[in-house]
């Protein structure tokens, strides 16, 4: 059976009609023949949205209560068993509530998201639709823009499945526009969400991250293309700028350019690549490259790190890889003289080698100073070259000039020809001085060793002279040779030190994982991709599979790959895009150790946490236990006492007498009705099973429930509330800020028995009313009771905490720690202040509601 193909319809912000667009293309495709039904699609109450409904088949939905309240959810068996062509889903990142289950605990939730996949690998094509604020990616920065908090996310790599993503988008005016002409909202919401959400700037920020993710989606969508077509030119969709870094302090003053470059433009990317030789460099300053790192992340790039033989070739090779429409490199730091014979240096080469690319050379402090970072490795082609010519052309020199001046003078005319052999040997190594050898022997024997002319050697003194002559040069050159090889595995070792070390930095800031390990990986040896394999132990044939990747078009079995590393039985490394010499391999065999190491780490974080959390559960289940023996034995034996007094039938009460043992068992079952209620809810805190249902929620609904209103909405004794006049709502679980309130009065009215409790709202923008930064809305529970101690504060809100450990009859100490760990997971902050004048004020903040509709 072939999958499903999904299309998504992204916006920036509920009401740019998303859904809208959702129905009108089921009707085209209704129209076209196409089987089509509707799965889920909420109006939210829009008429012109409604009636597109008219016409197509919807399969019902089914409705769920949950905390008195009725919720419309996908009737997936029914849709699979429909099985249409095509089926519309709406809200594909929404949170789907299942039934609760009799103990009043709620079941385990999935997402929506989970039920589309069910319908595409059922065959069944799906037309979804998200908010852009929906992505988890882009949770914090939403959050940052809009003073909201977002529970409802969907992972990125999820929607990147997508068969298609469509953005469907209108202006910020035109959508206010909307919602002023209640075509998003209702009536007395329209306010609050124009002075909130949907001002003009958080929509056009909005609309700027909607724009700018989808970009990235067909980037990718595009580097995809390029990769399989083999297309290496560059492609200037976006302004991408690299930086080359040499790891010399000029390293900052292009980083800045570069910076100042990108500053002209909207959506560009800021990359610093530092190319670390493969025969090594000497003098590079890691303390430059960490600040030119934090630079860059300073300015919201990125720093890479490679490895090649040649700078410059590693350089552009880089550039191409990330589709680069900009080189940023510094001026040769050679002498003008150096330049003129060595061809410029690296950024010439950079230029020659562009194609179309920009490069852009910058001048800084360092240029034609002198090159203070020197390549010690092999001697390199272009010096054995020079050397081999010095041997021919050197020893012709010496022996013109001492026919000349100095005739027959064999000892000073050897003396000559070695130290030019000597010459040739420290410039070109081994072989160039082996033939200067051979030839300056055959010049003085011709020319110096009687009888000239000749190459005979009449005088024995003079053939002694001529090998040892042989033999001096023959062991310069082999030393010379040697300390070359020498320098060279120096320097690779050097190399790859360097590179480790950046692997293990990455280690001890805990930065590493699986996913930015193969990034690594891919850029240092330049390949196109990167897999880590992984297979069953004993398995045969080994059963690959793909636990992670980088790169595009990953292998996904050892034989696809171009270069395997086989780290430890079962686990593999499967490099595409170029084959690797020796000494890549051997640096390969380290990251492969790294790997290993990486990967028992992630295992041991994980056991780590589990053991944590299976100690913290072990302590509550204690510390439950020890208040079940203890605080429920009081409530229990005061209900079993009044109950068996009223039984005794030779016993008969007055009526005063009656109503006060009853009075008694509806107290003590009111106190283990509250007991057991904080016990069941602190363990679902403690167990992350406390998952919020968010809406918008007024404080003053909330309120009247939770102190209790009587039928004549009369208070408490000693409350009072003071909330402003149109305080706009807060997001918010309704049954579990109601419990939060409840428990806090109720600890205020415990310890402060004596003064009243009054609950005073406001609302943020300034002062302390803020969540990460941004406007929230709070309340404060305010007593002149005795106050609690500056560092008995934190104690105070652990479970099974008393007040100065007051003995059993006040309680278990479970209330504050079930409000604290309630707020938190609406996404709010509680907090405990000194009451001017004494008493303790205890603060309730949370995000403030964008106007309601989830879209």
């Amino acid at each position: 059976m072939s999958r499903g193909t999904l299309r998504i319809l992204l916006g920036a912000a509920p009401g740019v009609g998303k859904t809208y667009a959702m129905l009108e293309e089921a009707q085209l495709k209704k129209n076209q023949g196409i089987d089509t039904v509707v799965a889920l699609a909420l109006d939210h109450g829009r008429k012109d949205t409604a009636a597109l409904i008219e016409g197509l088949e919807v399969i019902p939905p089914k409705i769920v209560s949950y905390r008195g309240a009725n919720f419309e959810e996908i009737d997936l068996a029914a849709v699979l068993a429909r099985k249409p062509q095509l089926a519309l889903v709406d809200e594909y990142a929404h949170t789907v509530v299942t039934d609760s289950g009799s103990n009043g605990e709620d079941q385990p939730r999935r997402k929506r998201w989970e039920d589309v996949e069910a319908l595409l690998a059922a065959g069944i094509d799906v037309i979804s639709t998200l908010n852009i604020q929906h992505l988890a990616s882009l949770g914090d920065v939403v959050s940052q823009i809009t003073n909201t908090k977002q529970t409802e996310t969907v992972p990125d790599e999820v929607v990147r499945r997508a068969d298609q993503i469509e953005l469907v988008d209108i202006s910020p005016e035109l959508l206010r526009q909307r919602l002023s002409a209640g075509n998003i909202y209702a009536a007395e919401k329209i306010d609050a969400a124009l002075a909130n959400y949907f001002r003009l700037g958080n929509l056009s920020a909005l609309r700027e991250l909607a724009l700018l993710w989808l970009a990235d989606q067909v980037e990718d969508g595009l580097a995809v293309y390029r990769n399989t077509h083999g297309i290496e030119e560059s492609w200037p969709t976006r302004e991408r700028v690299v930086v080359g870094l040499t790891g010399g302090p000029e390293g900052e003053v292009l980083i800045r350019r570069a910076a100042r470059i990108l500053a002209r433009v909207a959506g560009g990317e800021l990359l610093g690549v530092h190319v670390r030789a493969a025969d090594g460099v000497r003098g590079e300053s890691p303390r430059d490259l960490e600040a030119q790192r934090q630079l860059l992340k300073d300015l919201g790039g990125s720093y890479h790190s490679v490895i090649g033989e040649d700078p410059a070739q590693a350089m552009l090779e880089f550039a191409r890889s990330a589709n680069a429409t900009q080189l940023v490199v510094g001026i040769s730091r050679r002498r003008p003289l150096a330049r003129l014979f060595g061809g410029g240096g690296v950024g010439a080469k950079v230029v020659r080698g562009s194609g179309d690319i920009d490069v852009h050379m910058v001048s800084h402090p360092m240029g034609g100073r002198g090159v203070r970072f020197q390549r010690v490795g092999d001697l390199g082609r272009r010096r054995v070259l020079l050397g081999f010519a010095l041997a021919i052309v050197l020893p012709a020199l010496i022996e013109t000039a001492l026919v000349q001046w100095v005739p027959n003078s064999f000892v000073t005319d050897t003396l000559l020809q070695l130290s030019g052999c000597v010459l040739v040997a420290l410039v070109g190594g081994l072989w160039p001085a082996l033939l200067a050898a051979l030839f300056s022997s055959l010049l003085l024997n011709f020319f110096s060793a009687a009888p000239t002319g000749t190459l005979t050697i009449a005088d024995p003194e003079n053939l002694l002279a001529l090998i040892i002559f042989l033999g001096v040069s023959a062991a310069v050159a082999v030393v010379v040779g040697l300390a070359a090889r020498r320098s060279r595995d120096a320097s690779l070792a050097g190399a790859e030190a360097a590179t480790l070390t950046e692997l293990a930095r990455g280690a001890l800031g805990g930065e590493d994982s699986l996913e930015s390990f193969l990034k690594q990986v891919r850029e240092n040896f330049r390949v196109n991709s990167v897999s880590l394999l992984s297979s069953p132990t004993g398995a045969t044939p080994p059963d690959w599979q793909l636990e992670a990747s980088s790169g595009e078009n990953p292998a996904l079995s050892p034989e696809e790959a171009d270069n395997v590393e086989e780290v430890e039985p079962g686990l593999a490394l499967a490099l595409n895009g170029r084959t690797l010499d020796a000494a890549d391999r051997r640096l390969l065999v380290a990251f492969g150790a790294h790997l290993v190491a990486l990967r028992q780490r992630i295992a041991l974080n994980i056991s780590r946490r589990d053991n944590v959390r299976l100690a913290e559960g072990n302590t509550m289940r204690t510390s439950i236990l020890r208040a079940v023996s203890h605080d429920l034995r009081t409530p229990l034996a005061a209900i079993k006492l009044s109950v068996s007094s009223l039984r005794q039938e030779e016993v008969h009460f007055e009526p005063a007498d009656e109503a006060e043992l009853l009075a008694s068992i509806e107290s003590s079952a009111d106190k283990l009705d509250a007991l057991v209620g904080n016990l069941l809810d602190m363990s679902r805190i403690s167990s992350d099973a406390a998952t919020p249902l968010l809406a918008p929620v007024r404080w003053s609904d909330v309120i009247d429930a939770a102190l209790g209103h009587g039928g004549d909405g009369a208070l408490p004794p000693a409350v009072r509330v003071d909330l402003p006049a149109n305080m706009p709502p807060v997001e918010a679980d309704p049954g579990m800020l109601e419990r939060v309130i409840a428990n806090i009065v109720e600890n205020a009215l415990k310890y402060a028995p004596d003064s009243d409790v009054v609950l005073v709202g406001s609302v943020g923008g300034a002062g302390s009313a803020l969540i990460d930064g941004q406007p929230a809305s709070e309340l404060r529970i305010i007593d002149h009771g005795r106050g609690v101690a500056a560092e008995d504060v934190m104690a105070m809100f652990r479970p099974f905490q008393r007040l100065d450990d007051v003995p059993a009859g006040t309680g278990v100490g479970l209330g504050l720690a079930v409000a604290k760990g309630f707020t938190e997971a609406m996404g709010g902050v509680l907090e405990a202040e000194q009451t001017p004048g004494g008493g303790l004020t205890m603060v309730v903040r949370l995000p403030m509601s964008v106007g309601g509709a989830r879209q």
